[in-house]
């Protein structure tokens, strides 16, 4: 049995004192989304001594959520399709086929990740207008279907599959085309499904995009129909809480479902060549 040692009990620690400063906020928004409408008044405290579950169904009825959880799926779900497909061919192209300028052209695409977002939003939204997309889905899933970290991180995993397999692929007759789905993709599995975690949390989490462009009540996405939602119960601190956790229950079942794939897609890219 190994020796338990000071150092291991105060990295313990720091790792739980850690862990609680991370989890106190969650907390607190669950407890104060049981609680009765006229306890707000008290000292906060983080575990819940009130179970108030009527809450959340006061605060699923007073806005459509079902409505934002819907369209926030189905532009995830087009994105991820959409960078599974992009991500794969551009991240072939980048480190497997050998071109002229490949490795310049690979930099240059890069750096358009040290772009902020709100530098092009005033473009992006006039092109919007220009197409007349306003409160539509193609707006919000069409400026999002191409992303140079999604392709960077499939890269990554690209470049370390073994040569072998490649070699094996040509001798039996395959292109490209068929190298990349039929070899090079099913081994990247798990940084694929890391790049889809990675883009389902962010589109679900998006927010300024979709309040320029899809403000429209039918349009909604779970962001930013919370906000509408918050600006309706400015007072209501505790349907408030209910709505927000209504919003973040999603993403933490969808990581800890993945989190072993989500680790392995992790330490299968980005670190080599």
């Amino acid at each position: 049995m190994k020796k338990i040692t000071l150092s291991h009990v105060l990295t313990f620690a720091v790792i739980l004192l850690f862990a609680f400063i991370m989890l106190a906020p969650y907390m607190w928004m669950i407890t104060t989304s049981l609680k009765p409408r006229n306890m707000m008044g008290e000292p906060p405290y983080l575990f819940p001594t009130f179970f108030r579950f009527e809450n959340y169904q006061i605060a699923w009825k007073a806005a459509p959520f079902l409505r934002y959880y819907i369209n926030t799926l189905i532009v995830a779900v087009a994105v991820i399709a959409s960078r599974i497909v992009l991500a794969s061919l551009a991240a072939y192209s980048f480190a497997i086929m050998k071109f002229k300028g490949r490795d310049i052209l690979f930099l240059l695409f890069l750096g358009t990740m040290m772009i902020p977002f709100q530098s092009i939003i005033i473009p992006s939204y006039q092109l919007a207008r220009d197409f007349d997309w306003f409160n539509t889905y193609q707006v919000l899933i069409v400026p999002r279907m191409v992303d140079a970290f999604s392709i960077f991180l499939l890269r990554q995993n690209f470049i370390s599959i073994p040569k072998d397999y490649l070699d094996a692929a040509k001798m039996d007759g395959c292109n490209d085309w068929q190298t990349l789905w039929r070899i090079v993709f099913p081994l990247a599995t798990p940084t694929v499904l890391t790049m889809s975690l990675f883009t389902f949390l962010f589109i679900w989490n998006d927010f300024l995009w979709p309040l320029l462009v899809a403000n429209a009540e039918k349009m909604r996405v779970i962001q930013v129909g919370l906000q509408a939602f918050s600006g309706r119960y400015q007072v209501e601190w505790t349907y408030m809480m209910a709505g927000t956790v209504m919003a973040t229950i999603l993403p933490i079942l969808l990581f800890f479902l993945m989190q072993k794939q989500f680790i392995s897609g992790i330490m299968k890219s980005g670190i080599k060549g």
